[in-house]
This record gives C-alpha cells, sequence and structure tokens, in this order.
C-alpha cells in the first residue's frame, strides 16, 4: 500500500482544521437558533404566558424573562439556548466554579477537577443529573487555532453557569426558585459568545465587556507583605507578630504589610474582640506595625459566626433563616465551615447588618488604623438553600449588598477576596484568592500552581490575583521549593511570605528579596502544559521553566536575537546563546531566566 503524498497529508490536514473551524461557526450558530426554555422548581417546563426575550447583538445576548399572564409564577431557572452533537466528546475545555474553589479541565467527556474541592461536593450546590455545571466562564478548544469562550459579563443578581455533557452544552441562569409577578419581568446577567485564534485577544474583549457592569475596583500595584498562617495558625501569639516584624524591618522591608491571620478573635463574628493569643489587645499589635513603619493587615470572614459568638447569641434576627425560621446551620446545606463549625450566615439583605458591616470595618480601618482586610469564608454571604430578610434577593444580591457595605467602612483600604463566590465579587474586591491554601507538599504546589496559572489572565485584568503564600522554609527538597518560586513569579500577582521568617535561610532570603515586588503582570505560558512562560519586565525579558514531572527535562526557548542567559535568583550567567537555549530541568524543578541582549561575536 502506498503512503499518501505530502501534498495529499497537507490538503487532509487542512481539511481537519477548516472542519474544526466550521465546528466552531455551526456551534454558534445553534446556540443562537436553538430555543430558551424555563423552568419551574418541580422541574416542569413554566407557563406558555413566561415568555423569554432573547436580543442577540453580535456576540452580546441580553435576555429578559417576562410574565404575561395573570397569575405570579415560581422559577427555577432558564436555559438561554442548548448545542448538541456539533463539538466532538474529546473537545478541551476549561471552565470556572461558583466559588473560588472550583476550576475544572479536561474534555467534554472526561472532565477534570483541578483541585481538591467542588462545587457539588464539597459545597453541595446541586446541579442536574448527567451534567457537570460549571460558572462564570467556559473556554473551548475545537481546533488547534480557534477558540470558543462563553462567559457572563455581568453578576448583579443571578448565577450564570453552563450543563456540560459530552454531547451537549447549555447556557443556563439560576432564578433561584424566586416568584414572578403577573406584568412583572427578570432581566437577566449578559451572556457573550466569541470565537478565534487568539485567546488573549478573547480575553482581553470578555474582561472590558466586564467592566462596563463591574468597573474594576483600582489598586495601582499588587501588594507584598507577610501572613501569620502558614507559620502559626490559629495558635499565633503577638510576641509571633513582633520577632518577624523585627526581621522584616532589617531584612526585608519591601514587605509592606503585615498580616495577622485567623486566631486573634475568641469567636468567629466577634471580630473586635481579642482571644489570648495577643493578651487581650490586637490594637496594639496593629499600632506597633504602623510605629515601626509597615502596613497594619488583617483576616476577618465578616458572613459567618460560631454559635457560641456574642453576635449569634445577641442578634439571632441578623442571620440567614432555614424553612422553619430557625438560623441556618451552613453544615446541613454546603460545607460547614473548617473551624469552629457549624457556621451560621450573617444576611447580607438585612438593613442591620449591613449597618453592622459598616460600623465593623470603620472601627478597624479608622481607630485600628488597618490597611489590608483579608475576607475568608465570603462564599457564605452567598449561601445557597436559605432564607433571606428580602424574600425578592438572591444570593448574589445577598452578598454584593454585604460586600458594599463593608467598602463603605474600609473606604482606602485594599480588600482581598477569599474562599469567596467569584463572579459575584466583581468590582467589590482589589485582590482575589486564584487557588487553595498553600501547603508545603510537592502535591499542593503542583495541584495549587496550575489553579493560578489557569487564573493568571484575571491578574490586573479583573483585580490582583493572590496566588496564595510564597513558602521557603520546611522539609522539602530545594528542587520543589524552586518549582513553587518560579511559579508564584510567573502570576504576576500579589506576593506575601507564609514563612517565620526568623528561620530563614541566607540563600531562600536573598530568593525572596528577588520576588518582591511582584511583576504586576502574569506570564504568558505557550500552551496549558505551563511549561514556557515569559514576562517583559523594566529590566528585560525573564523566562520561567517549569519541570511538572518527576524526571529531568530538556526544554528549549526560542531567542529572537542574541542573548546572554542569567538566572534570575543568583544571577549566574548561562552564557551567551544565539536561535535558541537549552537547559535541562530538574524533576519536580523551576528555573528564572533573564535574557539580556548583547552582540553576536
Amino acid at each position: 500500500m502506498k503512503k499518501p503524498s505530502l501534498i495529499v497529508t497537507a490538503c487532509l490536514l487542512l481539511g481537519q482544521l477548516l472542519a474544526r473551524a466550521g465546528e466552531t461557526d455551526q456551534f454558534i450558530k445553534s446556540l443562537k437558533a436553538s430555543p430558551a426554555a424555563v423552568y419551574q422548581p418541580d422541574g416542569t417546563v413554566a407557563p406558555a404566558t413566561v415568555k423569554v426575550v432573547r436580543n442577540w447583538s453580535g456576540e452580546l445576548c441580553n435576555v429578559r424573562v417576562v410574565n404575561t399572564g395573570s397569575q405570579p409564577v415560581k422559577l427555577k431557572e432558564v436555559v438561554l439556548g442548548a448545542v448538541g452533537k456539533v463539538l466532538p466528546s474529546s473537545t478541551p475545555f476549561y471552565a470556572e466554579g461558583f466559588q473560588m474553589l472550583t476550576q475544572s479541565a479536561g474534555t467534554l467527556e472526561a472532565p477534570k477537577t483541578l483541585g481538591n474541592y467542588t462545587d457539588e461536593g464539597h459545597y453541595k450546590i446541586p446541579k442536574p443529573d448527567g451534567y457537570l455545571a460549571v460558572y462564570n466562564l467556559l473556554r473551548l478548544y475545537p481546533a488547534n487555532d480557534v477558540q470558543l469562550l462563553l462567559g457572563y459579563t455581568s453578576s448583579n443578581r443571578f448565577v450564570g453557569k453552563f450543563y456540560l455533557s459530552a454531547d451537549t452544552i447549555k447556557a443556563v441562569v439560576d432564578l433561584e426558585d424566586l416568584e414572578l409577578a403577573p406584568g412583572k419581568e427578570f432581566k437577566l446577567e449578559e451572556l457573550m459568545v466569541l470565537s478565534g485564534k487568539d485567546g488573549n485577544n478573547l480575553l482581553d474583549r470578555f474582561a472590558d465587556r466586564i467592566h462596563h457592569f463591574h468597573p474594576r475596583l483600582a489598586f495601582k500595584a499588587p501588594p507584598s507583605g507577610w501572613c501569620s498562617w502558614y507559620c502559626f495558625g490559629p495558635r499565633v501569639t503577638a510576641q509571633n507578630i513582633y520577632d518577624n516584624l523585627d526581621y522584616i524591618k532589617t531584612n526585608i522591608p519591601a514587605l509592606k504589610y503585615i498580616q495577622l491571620d485567623d486566631g486573634y478573635q475568641p469567636h468567629m463574628g466577634d471580630w473586635l474582640e481579642v482571644g489570648n493569643s495577643f493578651g487581650g489587645n490586637v490594637q496594639q499589635v496593629l499600632h506597633t506595625i504602623r510605629d515601626k513603619g509597615f502596613e497594619p493587615a488583617i483576616w476577618v470572614a465578616p458572613f459567618i459566626c460560631d454559635s457560641n459568638s456574642a453576635i449569634f447569641k445577641q442578634h439571632p434576627d441578623w442571620l440567614v433563616k432555614d424553612n422553619s425560621g430557625k438560623p441556618l446551620r451552613s453544615d446541613l446545606v454546603t460545607f460547614g465551615g473548617w473551624r469552629l463549625k457549624p457556621w451560621y450566615v450573617l444576611d447580607g439583605t438585612h438593613p442591620e447588618v449591613q449597618r453592622h458591616f459598616e460600623q465593623l470595618f470603620r472601627t478597624m480601618r479608622n481607630d485600628w488604623g488597618v490597611t489590608y482586610f483579608k475576607l475568608d469564608a465570603n462564599f457564605w454571604g452567598a449561601i445557597h438553600g436559605g432564607v433571606y430578610y428580602d424574600k425578592n434577593a438572591t444570593r448574589v444580591e445577598a452578598y454584593r449588598r454585604g460586600m458594599t457595605a463593608i467598602l463603605k467602612g474600609t473606604r482606602d483600604a485594599f480588600i482581598l477576596g477569599c474562599n469567596h463566590p467569584l463572579w459575584p465579587s466583581l468590582g467589590l474586591v482589589h485582590g482575589s484568592r486564584s487557588s487553595m491554601d498553600i501547603k508545603r507538599t510537592w502535591t499542593v504546589f503542583e495541584k495549587s500552581g496550575r489553579e493560578n496559572l489557569y487564573r493568571s489572565w484575571q491578574n490586573g485584568r479583573l483585580w490582583w490575583n493572590d496566588p496564595d503564600c510564597l513558602v521557603l522554609t520546611g522539609n522539602m527538597p530545594d528542587n520543589e521549593f524552586n518549582f513553587h518560586a518560579a511559579l508564584i513569579y510567573a502570576t504576576g500577582g500579589m506576593m506575601l511570605s507564609g514563612d517565620d521568617l526568623t528561620k530563614i535561610s541566607p540563600e531562600r532570603l536573598s530568593m525572596l528579596r528577588k520576588a518582591v515586588p511582584p511583576t504586576a503582570k502574569a506570564a504568558a505560558f505557550t500552551d496549558t502544559n505551563f511549561e514556557v512562560g515569559e514576562v517583559n519586565t523594566a529590566t528585560g525579558k525573564n523566562i520561567i521553566l517549569l519541570n511538572w514531572q518527576a524526571s529531568p527535562k530538556k526544554i528549549t526557548v526560542k531567542l529572537d536575537k542574541p542573548c546572554e542567559v542569567l538566572d534570575y535568583w543568583t544571577g549566574r550567567s548561562y552564557g551567551r546563546h544565539t536561535g535558541s537555549f537549552t537547559m535541562e530541568v530538574g524533576g519536580h524543578d523551576g528555573k528564572v531566566i533573564t535574557l539580556t541582549l548583547t552582540q553576536s561575536r
């Protein structure tokens, strides 16, 4: 049997690429042409008097659901459109979760979770049988040179999501069983559908449209600092803070923000009270941080409280309720919390809660001098399965109203969202955690690393990404610490040290010094293998090399011009190179190299 000629082979490949490009066009046409459908809480189709009005204007779809009948109707969700059997089941994708800890990738027929937690499993957010529910943003890669981006550009009231199976994709908006009165309408979140060869351009356009509804909460540069959690946990003491503050002042003053993490408060919810760790006076610790020339930062979980807290005992009317009217135990509908659980939830739709939030954070900002707030457990502010004070409010509105009150109190302070509902936080935080908590193990370095790199496009577009702390001390091999440091550097976002710096080695201190300030630009990687990334800085071009496998690997970097190649951390020269540069990177190792232009000899 004769082998096909090169011309025939080329024609076949071209035909396959054109077919895939055609699939992309067909997907968009099918989505726009597919009928919409509205469902009631019992799963049945809503009466014909409930109309879905879709207005496609190019790549944007605006949707209203109107009740033209004479009776109120409770509505569960609306399917804006569905596409079946257009894209192959082998189509790769990436998608966001509702809350920060969930991200999905893989293929339509074999999806995989990037981290350890899922909206469905860990957070118990309901989904239909036979489908994977993803949220906010869906990126599809049906061809090597063509991409699809489907995303919701607003998050003012409703949750936008997508249901995925091996052969079907549905665009859906959750209506939360709200009642639609006769003659009234629900205005839904806007859907954007883009296709093109340049994924970065698609994300630029998507982010620009998000800014139309949610202008970015500006902060000129990603913060650098130090965090107590990953070295002292909830048992942190005032002396721990003072010891590290003195070390930082002497050795690395670029770590501007000194953050007291979870552990200073006696109970969840009693944020102005102080536990034993700080000798009854957390304010003195914060004032000392300020007096030594640094910025006081603090951890707060504003939307939660525990049953032993004063706020739970004194203000049960402030809490989200269950169907019997009692305060809702979060573990009955979702994850119950990680400490002092089960948690209860402050209702952001309650006017008294809003006043409480504003006053709480005004006290911390004005009287305590805090200029950086890490807001954790924010997901609970948008908890599902509860009854809110405002019966017409959605969980997105509850969260956004609470956050708006918080921002009034914090004024000009930096706000970091952590464990938060991702899209509902748009325009309400300066920084956004982009991965699970760091831990000194290779498994977490790897998993959190992928989470951070998949979200690196958000950095500087929607907010400053927080890849979680850089940790450089502990019982791990040098190569894995090198990998972790290179990856954190590649994110370009916030940079907080998570070590007891009084125990750091001189070599690691040198590396930490080179990590601040962060570049404020995420490195551009060639593909989602995330092996070679590059970022332009004020001093030149830096290349990030990541070896995810356990054995050594040779990685080649193409050079546009003759360059001297230097190790970014140490300044060691790897010589002058033209055309390309190849380095053997050890297993589970990472490098940051600087390319300095030279004249070729």
